[in-house]
């Protein structure tokens, strides 16, 4: 038998457990050209309340009664595709499930770093990490001394950011929420500034820590923090937008301060990052995310929950904040 996670209920905003439930089903039988995999991490995303939601999104919405999505990283037991041997291990679209019989189109990459942590394959490195690598140099564009404010900058994402671009020579502002993740931001992943948004007034923040105003904006927030952030942008900034996380639900849609009027007289540039479209530069960016982790100059925290029951309180908790580092499901 196969232990899943399906999705029974459709949620208002962020998904709750109740909107999940365990289930067992028989071993698929593997087609031509399948593969089966035994998952050992599976991955917790903020993405995921999108993937979820009725609104319309970058993804289809998962089905009421599948396995919710989500990549994974384990080991083939089975093969009938020509390509994928036993004992190898993969990440792929695999869901919520101890095992997954999938096609080869379901594969992102063969995990060769054996000499790293197999859960990396779905943090530091992989669809966190990457997304971090690609979004920041691909379209923030960042340049030496240009000074890079990152929101969520202790989540999975905005943490390799901030690394990433003081590699690249930036100075690098962080925005987190209470006094436990701004010290996180300054020791562990080295911002040379980090802003509580929960304590005092985030403008007058913003102004001390970005005093030639902000050169690459990458937001993974919206919302209220980001609309403080516009007024600080340097001419010719690039703003990345990678998530929405503060806004909580989109019907009706929020309203707030207009961006157009900043844009215009900054020169500025704003444009969204989706890793789906850039799946053509996923292998080559973890070479290089690897090479860093193994130099020490890139480090991570991971958030480690047990067992698939884990699964159904996963996302909520991750929308509470309760993780500290990348959150993944170990079975």
């Amino acid at each position: 038998m196969n232990r899943q996670c399906i999705l029974i209920s459709r949620p208002t905003g962020v998904a709750q457990a109740e909107n999940f439930a365990i289930v067992e089903t028989p071993e698929a039988v593997l087609g031509d050209g399948q593969i089966r995999v035994r998952n050992a991490f599976l991955s917790v995303e903020p993405a995921m309340r999108g993937w979820i939601a009725d609104a319309g999104n970058y993804a289809a919405p998962v089905a009421i009664g599948s396995v919710m999505r989500a990549i994974a990283v384990g080991e083939i037991i089975e093969s009938r595709s020509a390509d994928y041997a036993l004992g190898e291990y993969v990440t792929g679209w695999f869901g919520w499930q101890e095992q997954a019989v999938a096609d080869a189109s379901a594969i992102i990459r063969r995990v060769t770093e054996t000499d790293l942590p197999l859960s990396l394959s779905l943090g530091v490195l992989g669809i966190n990490g990457v997304t971090a690598h690609l979004a920041l140099t691909r379209i923030g564009e960042p340049r030496p001394g240009d000074t890079v404010l990152v929101s969520t900058a202790a989540g999975a994402v905005g943490s390799a950011v901030g690394q990433i671009a003081k590699l690249l020579g930036c100075r690098t502002v962080g925005i987190a929420g209470g006094a436990d993740k701004v010290a996180q931001c300054l020791s562990r992943f080295r911002y040379d500034a980090a802003i509580d948004y929960k304590s005092g007034d985030i403008a007058a923040t913003l102004t001390a820590a970005c005093p030639d105003g902000v050169n690459v904006y990458f937001d993974n927030v919206a919302g209220a923090i980001s609309d403080a952030v516009y007024p600080k942008l340097a001419i010719g900034a690039r703003v990345v937008v990678c998530g929405t996380a503060s806004i909580t639900n989109w019907d009706p849609w929020p309203t707030g301060p207009r961006v157009e009027r900043h844009l215009l007289v900054k020169r500025a540039r704003m444009q969204g990052f989706v890793i789906f479209d850039h799946m053509d530069r996923y292998s080559d960016s973890v070479v290089q995310l690897a090479e860093w982790v193994r130099s020490g100059q890139l480090v991570y925290d991971e958030d480690i929950l047990d067992s698939i029951d884990a699964c159904p309180d996963a996302l909520a908790g991750l929308y509470r904040g309760e993780n500290k580092g990348k959150r993944v499901i170990k079975l």
